[in-house]
């Protein structure tokens, strides 16, 4: 499953890898790619994952917020 997830708080190449390591540790969580430009990170999961754990993660990196989640 792919996730689309837009933030908010993502400044720098530091940001984008502190969010997509804290997304890392949710399982079923298989690759994620943030992107301080667009403040959006594509995530690829395997199978379902809960949206409020992806917005968990986000916020636990840092001063970040997930501001929604889509499935792709």
């Amino acid at each position: 499953m792919h996730y689309t997830i837009k933030t908010e708080g993502l400044h720098c190449g530091h940001c984008d890898a502190s969010v997509e390591s804290e997304l890392m540790k949710v399982a079923g969580v298989t690759d994620a790619d943030a992107n301080h430009e667009t403040n959006t990170v594509e995530v690829d999961c395997d199978g379902e994952v809960a949206p409020e754990a992806l917005k968990a993660a986000v916020a636990a990196a840092g001063d970040f917020k997930a501001l929604s989640v889509a499935a792709a």
